[in-house]
């Protein structure tokens, strides 16, 4: 008896995972119904149970499919909701050293056949509870249900950097048209060079466009995809900003206006999408938006490394600002980049401090962190109302989960 419980459970569980649920009224149908039977089952006070481990089996392994711009932002959406489901509900019951298989099994047998007999009743006395006794499993599986979501975020994190990389290549150097000097153009006909200016700035609009629908076709929470978003924003800057101080070409007057001209593309992308889901993207633009401006700036012989500091770069290091100054050139005018003084003090400077392992390189270091906690997640995700969801019809044959329609027909019915 006990082992056909389980694999009834296993059953719905895995049908959930397995199969697209979709959302009601932008609710995660997959996750509802996962809570509710772990609820109405009494998984949650079982002090030994196997039913979480496949939970978080089946999730990792449903991840590995070929189709991750559809699975992974459907599974953020899913994975949240339950997280937070699981935050607010469950509360650590002292637990039990050691329990008996039996004592465990026994509970869960019980529990289904209560809800077997009156499976309507129990369901309503269970949900009419503010919160639920967990034993260790279920905080156990709270903590791998959050691992689950943090490996998500990350793997959609990086297929998206996979996806801009070619496209912020096109975006580090400004086309030959765009560049001043008095070389002589080729008379041959080039595909590169006879694109307009913008248009691989168009693709970066096109690729944060195409992100945003695979997110919001997902109900993804705002809050989410305001951590994508920063997060690739920030990706975009640490590409832009040492490719510039990598390469003596891209530190151009020519190519701070082409820059320049981009940024302004990613601005208005950013103000058209709101803060709601842009969040503080553009601060993550800020130290290429700097180097930007100091590429730009008239009369740099004429600036104090005071004034370079404070007013055009002052979130860039000293090491920075010197590598900056001393790899410009103006290709467009032919005018010089700041005046001997301003360097030999940098150089001083840059010297002086070259013990500090922390400040001894002027590049920018990729973000790999997960920029949010459980409490975070559930603070910020709204609170979902789990009642009147539908029953899937691969579920209304399977006798464990019947619960789920007389619940319905109930709610409907008052």
């Amino acid at each position: 008896m006990n082992s056909d419980i389980h694999e009834d459970y296993h059953e719905v569980l895995q049908r959930c995972i397995k199969d697209d649920m979709g959302f009601k009224n932008g609710k995660p149908v997959a996750a509802c119904i996962i809570y509710k039977c772990l609820l109405h089952w009494g998984v949650f006070e079982a002090e030994r149970t196997t039913t979480f481990d496949f939970i978080i089996h089946t999730i990792n392994t449903i991840l590995k499919t070929e189709n991750e711009n559809d699975i992974l932002p459907y599974w953020l959406a899913n994975a949240s909701a339950l997280l937070c489901m699981l935050q607010r509900n469950l509360r650590s019951k002292g637990f039990i050293t050691a329990p008996s298989r039996s004592s465990s099994d026994t509970h869960l047998s019980e529990k289904a056949n209560e809800t077997f007999r009156s499976p309507l009743k129990a369901f309503e006395q269970r949900t009419s509870m503010s919160h639920i006794d967990a034993r260790y499993p279920a905080m156990l599986f709270k903590q791998q249900l959050t691992a689950s979501l943090e490996k998500i975020f990350g793997l959609i994190r990086d297929n998206l950097k996979k996806e801009i990389s070619p496209l912020l290549s096109l975006c580090i150097q400004a086309p030959k048209l765009a560049r001043g000097g008095t070389g002589r153009r080729s008379r041959s006909p080039d595909v590169t060079l006879q694109q307009p200016i913008s248009t691989h700035w168009d693709r970066i609009v096109k690729f944060l466009d195409s992100l945003m629908d695979r997110l919001h076709k997902n109900f993804v929470p705002s809050f989410f995809i305001r951590k994508l978003v920063t997060q690739v924003f920030s990706f975009i800057n640490v590409q832009l900003f040492n490719s510039m101080l990598l390469r003596r070409e891209c530190c151009t007057f020519s190519n701070g206006e082409y820059v320049k001209s981009g940024l302004c593309v990613l601005e208005k992308w950013i103000t058209d999408t709101k803060e709601e889901h842009a969040g503080a993207a553009w601060d993550g633009l800020k130290y290429i938006r700097q180097a930007v401006d100091f590429l730009i700036i008239p009369q740099k012989s004429k600036k104090t490394l005071e004034q370079i500091k404070k007013s055009i770069c002052p979130a860039l290091s000293m090491r920075q600002i010197y590598r900056l100054c001393t790899m410009y050139w103006d290709d467009k005018y032919g005018t010089h980049s700041v005046s001997a003084e301003v360097v030999a003090k940098m150089r001083d400077m840059v010297s002086n401090d070259a013990q500090n392992p922390v400040s001894n390189s002027f590049l920018l270091d990729d973000d790999l962190s997960i920029p949010f906690t459980t409490e975070e997640v559930a603070q910020e995700v709204p609170t979902i109302d789990i009642s009147n969801i539908e029953m899937p019809p691969s579920l209304r044959h399977v006798h464990c989960a019947q619960f789920l329609m007389q619940h319905l027909q109930s709610s409907y019915s008052s």
